[in-house]
């Protein structure tokens, strides 16, 4: 069976910086591989069009240039947050705020967004929440593991269930 919508699709993958030779910034293996339905929207729009078509063994290799992964760092995203955001009981922890330290705050709908410490001034802090891998160029080598229907509940619910299923990335 070929991956494409709605197709679940399980595969190992290494995740380079840059080229083959690049940094590893991440490696999943067989123990606990990545498991996925495609063409609804959980995934790179490329790394989908990538996998499209691939069965089960076959290998694939390919690069993302930072637009096509996750975008350019823009300064919309590097925010400066007033220091009593980070208080706690009227305190600021300085092991926590401090440069460089990553801080999960929350977005407007509460969502956990990650934000990297850039600075910290004596009322405010300056907060970068581009993603880490904001401008870098990624290479994604691997294999396809299997591939098989999704089940109308896993359509309904936009994940896969089962052996599998409910990690998230």
């Amino acid at each position: 069976m070929k991956a494409g919508n709605n197709k679940v699709v399980t595969m190992t993958y290494t995740l380079h910086l840059n080229d083959e030779q690049g940094e590893i910034i991440q490696k999943v293996d067989k123990n606990q591989p990545f498991t996925q339905i495609l063409g609804i929207g959980a995934l790179l729009p490329v790394f989908e069009r990538n996998l499209t078509g691939l069965e089960a063994n076959d290998n694939f290799a390919f690069g993302l240039s930072p637009e096509e992964g996750y975008g350019n760092p823009s300064d919309e995203a590097i925010l400066k947050l007033e220091k009593k955001i980070f208080e706690i009981d009227g305190k600021i922890d300085p092991e926590m705020v401090a440069v460089g330290k990553t801080i999960t705050m929350q977005d407007n709908n509460g969502n956990p967004l990650d934000g990297k410490v850039l600075s910290v001034e004596k009322d405010n802090v300056i907060m970068d929440f581009n993603h880490p891998l904001a401008g870098q160029s990624l290479y994604f080598t691997g294999t396809i593991l299997d591939v098989r229907e999704a089940s109308e509940e896993e359509l309904s619910h936009g994940h896969v269930h089962g052996a599998g299923g409910h990690h998230h990335h």
